[in-house]
């Protein structure tokens, strides 16, 4: 499968949320949260689509790193289900590593769900480590948050099998 990467803008607020809502249900977050990281200098959104439709949001992901910080924060990540397991998540975990290391960062923290095993795969796989957790954290499903955090290796050590074009 092919997708087109581009940054993230207000406009694409309604498609975010719709995956928002239908992905992480009872934990999701709210419009005006979305909208307001969507806007932030200090956060870097992505959305994926295919390329012969833009409209069609698939997946979007986004990262808290301020120009200058030594440390990053993926806040979100979601891939519809219709394009899982074709590597559009971790296309999208390369391109917020690769910003979080042009703006200076040199570790990102994540929390991923305790009962999400693929996500931590992947994360795993993209050599993040566990260092801690976070008792109740999902809320209101009581659910336990992995913390996991990411030493940035200097140069672009991770190549993506997906194929991808990112877009300003």
């Amino acid at each position: 499968m092919t997708w087109q990467l581009r940054r993230a803008h207000g406009a694409d607020l309604a498609a975010i949320m719709r995956l928002e809502t239908s992905i992480f249900e009872n934990d999701a977050w709210s419009a005006p949260m979305m909208a307001r990281d969507l806007g932030d200098p200090a956060c870097y959104y992505l959305v994926a689509f295919p390329p012969d439709d833009p409209n069609n949001v698939e997946a979007y992901a986004g990262l808290l790193a301020p120009q200058g910080a030594t440390e990053g924060d993926v806040q979100t990540i979601a891939v519809a289900g219709s394009a899982r397991g074709h590597g559009l998540g971790r296309t999208l975990m390369q391109a917020l590593i690769s910003e979080a290391r042009k703006r200076g960062a040199r570790l990102i923290f994540l929390e991923v769900r305790a009962d999400n095993p693929g996500a931590q795969r992947l994360y795993e796989r993209l050599g993040f480590i566990d260092v801690g957790v976070r008792r109740g954290y999902y809320q209101p499903d009581n659910v336990d948050a992995i913390v996991m955090r990411l030493n940035i290796p200097e140069l672009e050590s991770m190549l993506t099998t997906s194929t991808v074009t990112v877009l300003s």
